[in-house]
């Protein structure tokens, strides 16, 4: 089996929405990523510049902290002098903390941005690995809506990444800093009961950690739901906008079957599935409120009353209490740190969950397959094409006798460089399957297939794609833009009936809007004349189209003597204008099935070559 042909269908083992996996296996996928990111560099620079401006603004805060003492004691002696002074020096410290907090909101986001586009540009090439993205598409849920995974959801975990690490890493510099100062002022707090007096080691510090991990404990409690709930609504407003999109781009077909009622009944009952979800996390967060801001506004009495039997007592002096108060917290805050984002915590998590989930499909996608039955793919020289006692399995992983499927009728086929062949077959047979077998994207079935070097062989799907851009961009697609000459654009234009658009080759439009479904299949047959491939497959691209059109791309195909042509489909114009060896494809019905009785008035086989 070829590598393409291996792991088609690696995917389709995982029908659920995400994996099983480990939060230390999730942040080993992403360290990875980000390892082989080209943007590394540049994050670990401002990493590291970063760093240097928290630890500096911790020390400006320390400095700031002990100010508080000279600054209240001025007050407390109405010494306006030194009142005077010390907002000289509080000018200092102020003006040097603001320009360090302007240059770290500046470091945040840069490094938010690089980070985003690393992620992105990962996650994007991990999808457009070679057949890997079609391969998702029919993964299971995992596979539906790649564009909200590849958008919001890399944006929110590379924007929620930074936030929470340098805050993360900011209060613990601040909890270091700062549990020294508060340790020593907890060295003046004597207490004095009836005739005793004690005095307890670091009593700040540790009623700093009491009340923090109280209120952790109990914001761990409250706020538990938030991780599953948030990574729920994610998945819904990405059914949502799916549903809006596919929406806007079929409403003529919707129009025309008047079927805005029924889309907009489809389209409300996803909206009531989202506002269910963003009830319940309301819920969770208006619980977790209560939490959060309880603790909020205790603090702003909880050191003064901690402190107040020492300042009582005679132990600090007023400015030594507001530098104590102020010591406390730093300390709370730098604790509380994981209980004011629990919520970004949460959401993180659910985020991080989804990107590591899509990013854990991709790499899997690449997996051999491994079905009772699969296609035995060799290479050939690249003048010849084999098909040996082939059947195709018209469902994955099974055998052809158990889900049905179909063979081709000649058991021993060999197509030979120049030739032109179509391959038809019997109503019930999905023709598709055979040309994504070709392709390498459905090895399910028997039998071998020798094909010419891939390089060699240009497929042509029955729906056309026309990508975002210039006319020529489309016509050149995938190669770049300037891989032909401009008259040879313009002469494969002129065959394929697409005259009348040679002047707006470098107009960039919505082509695949602009162009019906005619001119768009004819970009492919003009593209067809710049490649001129060896070997080309068709997929039924003439039916449907207008006559005139038949006949202007069949007789396109006649400026191609030497290019072997594989027609899978029905099409009396090919036959007439380049008389084709016309090989059957003959259905093979499942064990479960009753064999379809034979059609009244052939007078042939239902075997025999038909169109």
């Amino acid at each position: 089996m070829t590598d393409d042909a291996k792991g088609a269908a690696g995917g389709q083992r995982q029908d659920r929405v995400g994996y099983d996996l480990s939060l230390g296996y999730r942040l080993k996928l992403m360290f990875q990523a980000f390892w082989a990111s080209k943007v590394r560099g540049k994050i670990l620079s401002l990493a590291a510049i970063l760093l240097a401006v928290i630890l500096a603004t911790a020390y400006g805060q320390v400095v700031l902290n002990r100010w508080n003492a000279p600054f209240y004691d001025s007050l407390q002696r109405r010494d306006v002098t030194e009142f005077f002074h010390q907002l000289q020096v509080f000018g200092l410290i102020a003006g040097s903390l603001l320009l360090l907090n302007v240059g770290q909101a500046w470091l945040n986001q840069m490094t938010a941005l690089y980070m985003r586009e690393g992620l992105t540009r990962d996650l994007v090439d991990q999808w457009l690995k070679r057949k890997r993205a079609l391969r998702l598409a029919s993964s299971g849920l995992i596979g539906v809506n790649p564009d909200q995974r590849l958008h919001e959801d890399a944006r929110n975990l590379a924007e929620s990444t930074t936030g929470l690490v340098l805050g993360l890493i900011q209060s613990t510099i601040l909890l270091v800093s700062f549990i020294g100062v508060l340790w020593e002022l907890s060295s003046g707090f004597v207490f004095h009961f009836s005739t005793y007096s004690f005095a307890i080691p670091g009593y700040m510090v540790w009623a700093a950690v009491f009340y923090a991990a109280s209120a952790s404990i109990l914001s761990q409690i409250v706020g538990r739901k938030l991780v599953p709930i948030n990574a729920e609504r994610f998945s819904k407003e990405a059914e949502l906008r799916f549903s809006l999109m596919h929406a806007n781009e079929n409403m003529p077909a919707i129009t025309v079957a008047k079927g805005e009622e029924n889309e907009r009944q489809r389209i409300n009952i996803d909206i009531s599935t989202v506002l269910a979800v963003l009830k319940r996390l309301t819920m969770a967060n208006t619980n977790l409120t209560w939490v959060s801001a309880g603790y909020g506004w205790l603090v702003i009495v909880i050191p003064i009353i901690v402190a107040a039997p020492a300042y009582f007592s005679g132990g600090l002096t007023f400015g030594e209490l507001m530098m104590s108060v102020g010591a406390f917290n730093q300390v709370n805050t730098a604790l509380r740190w994981y209980v004011a984002n629990f919520g970004p915590i949460a959401e993180w998590r659910a985020t991080l969950n989804r990107v590591t989930d899509f990013r854990h499909a991709l790499q899997h996608m690449d997996d051999a397959m491994n079905p009772k039955n699969v296609i035995a793919y060799e290479d050939t020289a690249a003048d010849r094409l084999v098909m040996k006692n082939v059947t195709i399995a018209a469902k994955l992983g099974e055998e052809v006798d158990q889900c049905g499927g179909f063979r081709v009728h000649e058991p021993d086929v060999t197509l030979k460089a120049g030739e032109k062949v179509m391959i038809n077959g019997d109503h019930n047979v999905n023709r598709k399957l055979l040309f994504q077998a070709m392709a390498g994207l459905w090895p399910c079935g028997s039998g071998t297939m020798g094909l010419p070097p891939s390089d060699d062989m240009l497929f042509i799907p029955q729906v056309a794609y026309i990508p975002g851009g210039t006319l020529r961009e489309a016509l050149c697609f995938p190669e770049p833009a300037g891989s032909y000459k401009n008259k040879d654009i313009e002469a494969a234009m002129e065959k394929a009936g697409l005259r009348q658009l040679i002047g707006r080759l470098d107009t960039r439009a919505r082509w695949d809007k602009v162009l019906d479904s005619d001119e768009q299949k004819a970009i492919g047959f003009a593209r067809l004349l710049l490649v001129r491939p060896r070997w080309v497959v068709f997929d039924e691209v003439l039916e449907g189209l207008e006559p005139e059109w038949q006949t202007t791309l069949t007789n396109l195909l006649t400026a191609l003597p030497d290019t072997a042509m594989i027609y899978i489909g029905r099409s009396e114009t090919y036959m007439e204008v380049l008389k084709p060896r016309v090989l059957h494809l003959e259905a093979i019905a499942s064990k479960t099935e009753e064999p379809a009785p034979p059609k009244a008035g052939t007078g042939r086989p239902a075997a025999a070559p038909v169109l």
